[in-house]
């Protein structure tokens, strides 16, 4: 099953280290099957780590082909890479790259291209790392299914 991802965005007033108060704009990951669900997810997820009025202020598709988490604590930031796969046109003989996005989180740059390559180390396609960079992702939430949810059509 493919995950559906979308960015949502929260603004809140965070208490910064020196004390002050200051009104910031975070994005989060979640996975989810629509705009709805993401945002009552997304709801679900943050509200036990808000304090204080805080209001959900943008949603959005996120095209992310793949994820690459590890539970490693250093790993506490997210970095976006486009990745090219190298085809060849059988009749042509013409080389065809097909792009897509993936997310990597990892401790800094460095780590998040040598991530990559452990992540993409099975593929049987050739690729390349067009871009990489350091996003503002804060976190990600993945679709766990609990006891308490029935499914629509329950086997017969």
């Amino acid at each position: 099953m493919m995950n559906e991802w979308f960015e949502c965005k929260v603004r809140y007033d965070k208490t910064l280290e020196n004390g002050l108060i200051k009104k910031v704009t975070e994005p989060y990951l979640v996975d989810a099957l629509s705009f709805t669900e993401a945002e009552r997810r997304f709801l679900e997820e943050i509200k036990p780590f808000m304090s204080g009025e805080f209001e959900v202020t943008d949603i959005k598709r996120a095209k992310f082909a793949e994820l690459f988490e590890t539970a490693e604590d250093a790993a506490d930031k997210w970095f976006k890479a486009k990745i090219a796969f190298i085809t060849l046109d059988e009749k042509s003989g013409a080389e065809k790259k097909t792009c897509q996005n993936v997310l990597i989180q990892a401790s800094d740059l460095r780590d998040a291209v040598k991530r990559l390559d452990k992540g993409m180390e099975g593929s049987m396609v050739d690729y390349e790392i067009v871009s990489i960079a350091e996003t503002p992702i804060m976190d990600v939430f993945h679709y766990q299914v609990t006891s308490t949810q029935k499914p629509e059509f329950p086997e017969a």
